[in-house]
C-alpha cells in the first residue's frame, strides 16, 4: 500500500515542481557602461578607483538588482572575498543585507582588512594565511562599502551590501541575467559607481521572460 501512495504521489509532485519552476520569472538586458579612459598598457584586473568622493570599478561593471517588497525567505548564504597576489577577488562583491563575508589570505605574506564606510566600519586586524579561523564580518545595514589593506595601500574592494535576495554581476560588455524571480511590480536597479544608479519600473508575471536595456 505504501508503495502504492508513493507511486501515485511521485506524478503530482514533479507537476508542482514543474509548476513553481514555470513561475518563475526573468530578466535579461544590457547595461550602458562608463567607457575606461586610454592606457598605454592593458590592464589585466579591475581595481577601485575614486575621484573627487565617487567610488568605481575599473573597467567598469555594474551590479543589477530587483529592489521591492519580497516575501520572507532564508537566510543568505556566506560569501567569500579572497586576497591572492597582494589582490582583492572579486574587487566588486554584491550581497544581500545580514551576509557573512569570510576573507582568507590565500599569499604568503600578511594582510589585513579595514573600513571606514558609513555603512559598515570594521578593522580585521593583521593575519597569516595559516591564521584560524578565517577573518569574517558580517554586512548588516545596504550601502557601499570600501574595503582596504593598511599594510598594501594598492589594494581595494568594494562589497556592495544590498536590501535583496535577486542581484548579479554583468559581463564586460554591460549584458545581464536575473532569473527565479518572483511576480510582481518592482524596480530593476543597475548600480554604476558611488554616485550612480538607474531605475526602470518592471511588472513581472508568472513564468515571463523580460528585455530590458538600461541605457
Amino acid at each position: 500500500m505504501l508503495r502504492l501512495f508513493r507511486l501515485l504521489l511521485l506524478p503530482l509532485l514533479v507537476a508542482l515542481g514543474g509548476r513553481a519552476a514555470a513561475a518563475e520569472a526573468e530578466i535579461r538586458g544590457r547595461i550602458a557602461l562608463p567607457k575606461p579612459p586610454p592606457a598605454p598598457v592593458k590592464q589585466q584586473r579591475y581595481e577601485v578607483v575614486t575621484s573627487g568622493g565617487k567610488v568605481a570599478l575599473s573597467p567598469a561593471l555594474a551590479v543589477v538588482y530587483l529592489e521591492g517588497e519580497f516575501p520572507p525567505g532564508p537566510p543568505p548564504a556566506p560569501a567569500r572575498m579572497i586576497q591572492k597576489d597582494q589582490t582583492f577577488l572579486p574587487a566588486l562583491l554584491p550581497v544581500q543585507a545580514g551576509t557573512r563575508v569570510e576573507f582568507p589570505n590565500l599569499d604568503e605574506i600578511y594582510h589585513n582588512i579595514f573600513s571606514f564606510s558609513p555603512a559598515k566600519r570594521f578593522d580585521l586586524g593583521r593575519y597569516r594565511p595559516e591564521d584560524r579561523p578565517i577573518p569574517s564580518q558580517v554586512f548588516d545595514r545596504p550601502g557601499v562599502v570600501t574595503l582596504r589593506c593598511d599594510i598594501h595601500v594598492h589594494m581595494r574592494a568594494i562589497v556592495l551590501v544590498l536590501a535583496t535576495p535577486y542581484f548579479t554581476v554583468t559581463d564586460e560588455a554591460g549584458n545581464f541575467r536575473l532569473n527565479g524571480l518572483p511576480p510582481g511590480n518592482y524596480t530593476l536597479k543597475a548600480w554604476i559607481d558611488s554616485t550612480e544608479t538607474r531605475a526602470k519600473p518592471v511588472a513581472l508575471a508568472a513564468g515571463s521572460r523580460l528585455e530590458v536595456d538600461l541605457p
